[in-house]
């Protein structure tokens, strides 16, 4: 597939692109790609468009086997049809899972800067944000505070975590050994695990992803597992994930809280999209990996040669750049507005991704490389001026 074809543009309904107020705006910020799907999940969308019926529809045996051999044979994880429940996306369902496993007031760990949709989901459910910070490191680097997530664990009112695996902005790849770490703390101090994993298939060369669920079968019962192919294959619009829990008790709970939360019903491109995507679109990924890669290839240089002062973390996984801008002597809000602006660039301010964040801005490098390149020209006449 040709992705450099300029494929993504304003007027699709979009809301990377129909966004930003003026025409003129690169929009480099949500977590959206600017690349049409894998062929064989449009195709499949377009037999079950020509079937013209779209009502209420049940979800197919086919579906639970398209995700247990996905996982199994790429990922070595052996998932029990029976232990996935599905609804319409990841933060939906952590917001389930956060209703139907604590009580108002409890605490639940999130290792920050973080995906800003974890904060509202915590908040929303009458529930406390406990941070746990990355440790950032001079080379850009992020690794895991254990001390303090032991001691945030060991507080009773503490009753959950929520591990972003592989990390997003951070763009980690937790090792096996960091992630049983993880679930030594948690299992000692009754802490269930929730591990979103969205953007597992977007790892890079020399980094594996590793399912928390996968590590044991103790871990597994102590957590809950979110997974989408709406990341990997670009198809958030078709409202689709899944979760996966082996342990009864907490299936029931959430899926009661699914039921009352009214997120129990999923549409049927979200169906047959996934049973494509995992069926057929292995290949595909294969090719947008390659590509993405050389994205940040290419940007890494860029900055290296022109804006050595602007410190990248280097990226494990994901396409989201997340970039240290301490030396602008702005903040990320005060620097995105500046480059919204005066060179018509958005993107997204890591004050969103709470503590820890408000040195940094995430660029998305999901889009054609001509945009990618337009979008650093117009920003490298700025950004030079304020490096110091």
């Amino acid at each position: 597939m040709d992705f450099d074809k300029l494929t993504q543009r304003r007027g699709t309904a979009s809301y990377k692109w129909d966004t930003p107020d003026d025409a003129d705006v690169l929009p480099l910020w949500v977590a959206d790609m600017d690349f049409p799907t894998a062929p064989a999940v449009i195709d499949a969308l377009r037999r079950r468009v020509d079937q013209g019926i779209f009502g209420y529809t049940k979800v197919p045996k086919e579906y639970y086997q398209a995700v247990v051999d996905w996982f199994a044979n790429r990922h070595g994880w052996t998932i029990d049809a029976s232990h996935i429940l599905y609804t319409s996306g990841v933060v939906p369902a952590l917001s389930a899972i956060i209703k139907g496993l604590t009580r108002p007031g409890d605490k639940v760990i999130v290792q920050t800067p973080a995906y800003n949709c974890f904060f509202s989901s915590i908040r929303n459910n009458g529930c406390q944000l406990a941070a746990n910070p990355l440790v950032y490191h001079a080379d850009g680097t992020y690794s895991i505070d254990f001390d303090d997530l032991e001691r945030l664990a060991s507080d009773p009112e503490t009753t959950l975590m929520i591990l972003c695996n592989p990390h997003n902005p951070a763009a980690r790849v937790w090792t096996r050994e960091e992630l049983r770490r993880i679930g030594e703390i948690c299992n000692k101090n009754n802490v269930t695990v929730v591990s979103d994993e969205i953007h597992c298939e977007l790892t890079f060369d020399g980094y594996a992803y590793t399912p928390y669920a996968s590590l044991s079968d103790e871990l597994a019962w102590h957590s809950v597992c979110c997974n989408s192919p709406s990341k990997a294959f670009n198809t958030a619009g078709l409202q689709i994930a899944n979760i996966v829990t082996p342990d009864p008790v907490k299936r029931a709970k959430i899926d009661r809280a699914i039921n009352d939360n009214e997120v129990c019903d999923v549409n049927p491109f979200g169906i047959v999209g996934l049973i494509a995507a995992y069926t057929q679109g292995g290949e595909w990924l294969e090719g947008l990996k390659k590509y993405l890669w050389s994205n940040y290839q290419w940007i890494k240089e860029a900055f290296e040669t022109h804006l050595p002062q602007l410190k990248l973390t280097p990226i494990e996984a994901t396409y989201l750049l997340w970039v240290n801008i301490a030396a602008t002597g702005l903040n990320s809000d005060q620097l995105c507005d500046t480059l919204v602006r005066e060179a018509r660039v958005m993107l997204s301010p890591g004050s969103i991704y709470g503590p820890g964040g408000d040195n940094f801005v995430r660029i998305n490098l999901a889009t054609q490389r001509s945009r990618l390149e337009d979008a650093f020209e117009r920003m490298l006449p700025i950004l030079s001026s304020l490096q110091h």
